[in-house]
């Protein structure tokens, strides 16, 4: 059985940078994918960026540029590196796993909330 833990959220203003964690219990990290999700009051859940267990990413048109996702295979972590943030990233924010051969997401995490004022 997997699990995730996600930290890092917060109320910060527009501009700012926050760092998200996913910690990743329970079997061989480094065989997993690993997903950032989002999703804002009324909106459904998007795939905000994605790390292969090699390393590869690939990250949303909405947050290209501004957000860098990283894995730390030794210390089961993932991380997504969120700059210059905008108001529309407000939204509670799912660290989500899948083994490579799954098509779907298999956990899931509870979420972390991030607010970004204006």
């Amino acid at each position: 059985q997997v699990e995730l833990a996600e930290s890092g959220g917060g109320l910060v203003q527009a501009g700012d940078s926050l760092t998200l964690s996913c910690v990743f219990y329970g079997r061989t990290f480094s065989l997993y994918v690993m997903s950032w999700f989002r999703q804002a009051p009324g909106k459904e859940r998007e795939l905000v960026a994605t790390i292969t267990s090699g390393g590869s990413t690939y990250e949303a048109d909405s947050v290209k540029g501004r957000f860098t996702l990283s894995r730390d295979n030794a210390k089961n972590l993932v991380y997504l590196q969120m700059n210059s943030l905008k108001p529309e990233d407000t939204a509670i924010y799912y660290c989500a796993a899948k083994r490579i051969s799954s098509p779907n997401y298999e956990y899931w995490g509870q979420g972390t909330q991030v607010t970004v004022s204006s």
